[in-house]
């Protein structure tokens, strides 16, 4: 892909969302065109970044000077030097939501280290939020944690918990003992398959807590990671009473939102 076939008589605008664990890059065409995306499951603290701007760059022709603002955003985004400023990804989860889902109004952004429920207006603006950032649990490290008790990967957490026919209660709101609990069942010969529901619904269970303060008002939609594991979603629906809906680029929803704001600073 030709760099000047992109960019001729076009504004792009590149937005990078650097987390806990990975590192995601979208190039946008005048507010409203993705033409490049990367993905690293390297965060803050990592080369992920910069190989996710590599990546992006390769794979799409672009470079960096053809970018009229960058924004970073992300646990990370002040660690970017790429960047022409910073925002919060709180802010860059619902612009990018409102780009994918044109009626959305509650996202939920279950990410590496926190989970954030986020109430958005009809022009995709922030009205108010909850989140949970001092511990694990209902989080993506939480499952890193018991995929790795269960010696699954943790993408195959949500299509080995949605066989099951009996979930076992995992009551412990604390990852540690979370943990030990898991530990005891699997001790007693408890399935694993019902272990794993278990701790699909308590990630959900932990996460509709937040949902309840803020209010799930449809169209819901899950974000983050996390939105891959089919067990978490199916349990969040359940619990919630709404269906829950993601897109294939959910991981990329908070570059997807730097980008656009990006573009209404580069348009000022």
């Amino acid at each position: 892909m030709s760099s000047q076939n992109i960019i001729k008589n076009d504004v792009l605008t590149l937005g990078i969302d650097i987390g806990s664990t990975t590192s995601k890059c979208v190039a946008v065409k005048n507010g409203g065109q993705i033409v490049g995306k990367a993905l690293i499951q390297n965060g803050i603290g990592t080369t992920g970044p910069q190989r996710a701007l590599q990546q992006l760059f390769d794979s799409s022709g672009i470079s960096l000077p053809d970018f009229a603002y960058v924004i970073a955003t992300g646990y990370g985004r002040f660690t970017c030097d790429t960047a022409n400023s910073e925002m919060s990804e709180l802010s860059c989860h619902a612009k990018g939501a409102r780009l994918l889902f044109a009626d959305v109004s509650t996202v939920i952004d279950i990410g590496g280290q926190d989970a954030k429920v986020m109430r958005i207006d009809s022009g995709g603006v922030l009205e108010n939020f909850a989140m949970n950032d001092k511990c694990a649990a209902g989080t993506g490290r939480f499952l890193d944690v018991m995929a790795r008790i269960l010696e699954l990967s943790v993408e195959d957490l949500g299509e080995t918990g949605n066989q099951s026919t009996s979930v076992v209660e995992i009551s412990s709101t604390c990852t540690v003992f979370a943990e030990t609990e898991v530990i005891s069942q699997l001790a007693r010969g408890t399935n694993r398959i019902d272990v794993v529901a278990g701790i699909n619904k308590s990630v959900a269970s932990r996460v509709s807590g937040l949902v309840k303060r803020v209010g799930a008002v449809p169209l819901v939609v899950l974000t983050g990671g996390v939105a891959q594991n089919i067990g978490v979603r199916s349990a969040l629906e359940t619990q919630l009473g709404v269906p829950i809906h993601i897109s294939p680029l959910s991981q990329y929803t908070g570059a997807i939102g730097a980008a656009l704001f990006a573009y209404e600073i580069a348009c000022r």
